[in-house]
Formats: C-alpha cells, structure tokens, sequence
C-alpha cells in the first residue's frame, strides 16, 4: 500500500468487523437548535478503549506480518493510542509497550495497565518520545506502531466515517478534530470517494494549530514549542509526512477552537448527548456550537474522536459558570 485509498477503509472495516464496535450515530433537537442545523454525532467515545484510536491501531498491528509482530508491538501516545495499542496486543495475543507522556491523564495510562501493556513514561519538551519509542524498539525487538504516520492506521480510522455516511448519506459537512491527521485523513479519503460534494472539515486547539498554519504555508510547518491546550490528544507540533500528503489535498478547510469552545462542547455533549468526550473529543463539535464551520445548508457530521477524561477534571470543566449560562439556552 503506497497510497490510502477508499478501497483500503473499506478492507480495513471488513478486517475490524469481528472485534471493534460500531459506535451509534446521536442526534438530539436541542442540538440541532443550538447548531442551527441538523447534527449527527458519531459516538467514538463508545469505541473500545474509550476512542476511534482502536480501529487504526488492531488494523495496522494486525497487517504485520506475524513474525514481525511477534516480538511485541509499541508504540507512542498521550493516552488514547496507547491503550488501543494495549488492547490490540492482547486480542494478538502479543505484548505491547506503550510510551506516554508523564502528565497523561490517569485514567488512560491505568486503561494501559489493565489491557495488560507496559508503560514507559517521558516528559514532555524535554525528551524526544519519538527517538525513545526507536531506541527501546532496536533493544527489545518491537515492531512499531505509529500513532497517526501509517496507511493502515488511516484505513482503519476511516472505518468510523464509512460507518457513518453509510447510514447518513444526507451529511453534507462532515467535521473531525486533527491532532497526528490519521483520523482526518482516513475520513476525508471515504467521505470523498462516497460524496465527492462533502465538505470535510478539520479542527485544532486554537494553541496547536499546526496543520493550520501548514496549510496556509502549502508545506509542513513545526510550531516552535509543544502546545499548551486542554485537547492534550491534538498536542502536536507538526502534521505527520503520510498524513499531511492527504490533509492537505482533500479537507476543505481547518479551523480553530479555542479551550473554552472546548468545555462548553464538553459539556453539551453530556448533558443533551448523554456521553463523555474527553477535550480532545469534544473540539469537532465544538467548532459546529461555536460558528466556526462553513456550511450552507443540509446535514453536518460530527466526530465525538475519543472520552478518556478522569472525573475530577471532567467535573470541574464542564461546571464553570459560563457554561452553565451558555447552556441554560441550548
């Protein structure tokens, strides 16, 4: 596979079909209210693991060859990737490591733990994860997987989109957040090659915007320092080579939020969705809630990416009193 095709989502669908779930599409009035438009939710936040991030991890562990895979599986994440790629060993019946940042939030790196993975942990801005993740691989004989940098991975993150266009083919906007571009871009190859008229909508933190800026620079741009935003998932200083080769063909446009959108949509998503989005999960939402996506008319599409957020800190961002205000409306 040297190109991601439509063809590759959907032989990535057929190969999850036996192990991941396929996350229920919501809709509510008072969101179509609030959005000024109808508004399906693709629920990812239900999917194994807590987020989409499964479907590309057992996708691409699966198509390594077994005796590469044999030796055991790593690779690197703040949280969400980690532990698919936990879950995805053991359904192998491989042992995974995973590399997380030491700030991750507990209940993702306790997630790992249980699945059966090892955690090696690193600090952010001070150590290169990526050089980590190399070095402990050459030692101990591990076969990479990439978070977002890998055609597999983005055929088997495309699988939610397939999901959801399948059963609403009347979105005309589909909205996902971009954090290693993976899941824009298996999202964007299947929307467009199912309605080559779908709008394709990415969203960054409004502090991590770095597809953003690469795209209005036609090339891949590094953001000078790791970007501080409460979408820890979206944290990423430069779009990734194979999925920059598809972002910056097929969306239509990125935009920001900034963390405030994030909270409010966090806390809609709760209390009129009846689920949990963690901030990461929460910012293709919040985009549509904040007036940030073009859109003319029709259907939108929303990726709800991912729920792996504590209580504590769930409980308190979603119970400032600006949101209450704002949503006493909704």
């Amino acid at each position: 596979m040297t190109e991601l095709t439509a063809r590759d989502v959907k032989d990535a669908a057929a190969n999850l079909e036996p192990v991941a779930a396929r996350t229920p599409a919501l809709t509510a009035l008072s969101l179509d209210q609030a959005a000024g438009w109808p508004v399906v939710c693709k629920a990812e936040c239900l999917q194994r693991t807590g987020s989409f991030k499964f479907r590309g991890a057992y996708h691409h562990a699966s198509c390594l060859p077994a005796k590469e895979r044999g030796g055991g599986l790593i690779g690197a994440s703040s949280g969400n990737h980690a532990q698919a790629l936990a879950l995805a060993g053991r359904l192998l019946e491989v042992p995974a490591t995973v590399v997380i940042p030491a700030d991750a939030p507990a209940p993702k790196v306790e997630g790992v733990r249980a699945l059966g993975g090892r955690v090696v942990t690193y600090r952010r801005g001070s150590e290169d994860r990526d050089d980590l993740v190399a070095d402990i691989a050459a030692r101990d004989g591990l076969a990479v997987v990439p978070s977002a940098n890998s055609l597999h991975i983005m055929a088997g993150a495309g699988t939610a989109a397939l999901e959801l266009l399948t059963e609403h083919p009347e979105i005309e906007t589909l909205v996902v957040p971009v954090g290693g571009g993976g899941l824009a871009a298996g999202t964007a190859t299947i929307a467009k090659h199912l309605n080559p008229g779908i709008m394709v909508i990415g969203v960054e933190p409004e502090d991590g915007a770095d597809t953003l800026l690469s795209m209005r620079c036609g090339q891949r741009i590094a953001l000078p320092e790791t970007p501080f935003t409460i979408a820890d998932g979206l944290g990423h200083t430069r779009p990734s080579p194979l999925t920059w080769a598809v972002n910056s063909r097929l969306l239509d446009a990125v935009v920001t939020v900034t963390d405030q959108d994030i909270t409010i949509a966090m806390a809609f998503t709760f209390r009129h969705l009846k689920v949990v989005a963690e901030p990461s999960g929460a910012c293709a939402l919040a985009a549509v809630l904040a007036g940030r996506v073009p859109h003319e008319s029709g259907t939108i599409g929303v990726v709800i990416s991912g729920g792996g957020v504590d209580l504590p800190t769930f409980h308190r961002l979603i119970s400032q009193p600006s949101h209450r205000k704002d949503h006493a409306r909704a």
